[in-house]
């Protein structure tokens, strides 16, 4: 006989059993796959000092082998993930005793009330975007796609911090996938399941860049996209069948906006943003945005257009796709800082060699030129040079003749060219603030030549190099160059 079959049975789950050292307190919530506790630890541990909560799954009999499995999936995956945007796993129990899940109770409430109140502010909707994008790209560096982003799946910390939860359909690359290995049906929640979900790809981390973009779709109109779909044929209809534009709905959101939702709604994963750090960079800038036809819409597909992709989707197999590390990896966010005012032609002209080689071996890569237009720190700035023009602009159109030949040779299209002139009184902390809001992956700069005074007080590139939490490339003119 097993030591496992020894061990007493656990009697009915109630306000203050122990159960594996942990005090239940108080139920929760009682949901149709899972309870959640309240509970205490009887002996506490130095440095756990956070609130805890255990989910217990509901096992009666009868339940979809799904619920169980994803339980299963649930319990592999969490102590494997880290960092701020997740619970702080603590604890799990065996099944053949009691299966459980013990883990940090996040205090705040999700976003789930919110859709009741949509729309919402644009500002708001805006930061929240900002905010899950970033949780999920830290989410994506952990080899995880979620696969349940919806606002019932986001919490808030007390202070605004957003928490991903409930990773029962979520996929590690390193761990087996058993809802891949034992169902072939369609996984996730109706309204918020990519194209490529209900075609049974699991493995693809932009699945969550459509969810998120349902999501902002809702909050900003007040409408789900997809409706509520509730068959495997209903889901399908967003493989031919285009939303509703946002701005026919609500004429007041700025076309930039229509055109990041609708980009992130597109069928194939290979026309939406590559990365979640991309989708953020065009929420936080959105003078940056490179309008298409997207933002144009008012009005669905035609009849004959739909029609065609119908016919097209009906025998549609989803294209392979690489893991969520390799896609995020492929898809970094290269940050060009050019100095237009002050570097030499040929340094100009040397950086604008080492970018284009580096953006060139990332195909789904995202360049972002940035320039700092120098501000005083007290006092009024000249905003116009001596002829009447805006520097601001001036720096902005002498930015994009830089970037000209480099997005002529590399044909860079669909939003992954963008310009951004900061406005600061000190250069080098502005680009490192850029960076770091930004998720650049890594910044290629030039550096002019030496100075007694940059000697002394630093050079920008210095600083750069030193305090930026990314890759530096510090690009310096050739020997000889005028």
């Amino acid at each position: 006989m097993s030591a496992d079959s020894q061990l007493p049975p656990i009697p009915a789950l109630e306000p203050g059993l122990v159960l594996d050292g942990f005090r239940l307190i108080e139920r929760l919530h009682q949901g149709g796959m899972a309870n959640l506790w309240s509970v205490v630890r009887v002996e506490p541990l130095a440095g756990e000092d956070f609130p805890l909560m255990m989910k217990v799954p509901r096992i009666k009999g009868g339940e979809d082998p799904a619920t169980i499995v994803g339980f299963e999936v649930e319990q592999m995956l969490m102590p494997a993930l880290k960092g701020r945007h997740v619970p702080r796993f603590v604890a799990r129990g065996d099944w053949t005793r009691q299966a459980y899940i013990v883990m940090e109770r996040i205090e705040g409430e999700s976003l789930r009330p919110r859709l009741d109140e949509a729309p919402l502010p644009l500002d708001e909707v805006i930061q929240i975007g900002v905010q899950v994008a970033n949780a999920l790209q830290d989410l994506h560096r952990q080899h995880v796609v979620h696969l349940d982003i919806k606002p019932s799946n986001i919490m808030l910390r007390p202070k605004g911090e957003v928490v991903l939860v409930d990773f029962g359909l979520s996929r590690h690359d390193h761990l087996p996938d058993l809802l891949e290995e034992e169902f072939s049906l369609p996984m996730g929640t109706g309204p918020y399941m990519s194209p490529e979900q209900v075609q049974f790809v699991r493995k693809d981390p932009r699945s969550d860049l459509f969810a998120l973009g349902v999501m902002l779709y809702h909050l900003a109109t007040g409408e789900r996209p997809f409706g509520q779909p509730n068959s495997v044929r209903g889901l399908r209809r967003r493989l031919y069948i285009d939303p509703v534009p946002p701005r026919a709905i609500k004429p007041d959101l700025p076309p930039w906006f229509q055109e990041v939702v609708l980009h992130c709604l597109e069928v194939s994963p290979e026309r939406r943003y590559q990365s979640a750090a991309q989708l953020a960079l065009d929420l936080q800038q959105p003078e940056g945005v490179v309008l298409t036809k997207r933002a144009e819409r008012m009005h669905t597909s035609s009849s004959m257009k739909t029609l065609k992709r119908w016919f097209f989707a009906l025998g549609a197999e989803p294209s392979i796709q690489a893991s969520t590390t390799v896609q995020v990896e492929r898809s970094p966010i290269i940050m060009a800082a050019v100095d237009t005012e002050n570097a030499t032609p040929a340094l100009l002209e040397q950086l604008r060699e080492v970018v284009r080689r580096i953006v060139q071996t990332e195909p789904g890569a995202r360049l972002a030129c940035v320039s700092v237009m120098k501000t005083a720190r007290i006092g009024m700035d000249e905003l116009t040079d001596k002829e009447g023009k805006s520097v601001h602009v001036k720096q902005l159109i002498a930015l994009k003749h830089w970037a000209r030949p480099i997005s002529k040779a590399l044909n860079l299209e669909d939003g992954r060219l963008t310009f951004h002139v900061l406005e600061a009184p000190d250069a080098a902390s502005a680009l490192i603030d850029f960076a770091a809001k930004n998720g650049a992956d890594h910044i290629v700069m030039g550096a002019r030549g030496a100075s007694a005074l940059r000697r002394y007080l630093g050079s920008v590139s210095a600083q750069v190099v030193t305090q930026s939490e990314c890759s530096v490339t510090v690009v310096r003119e050739s020997a000889g160059a005028s």
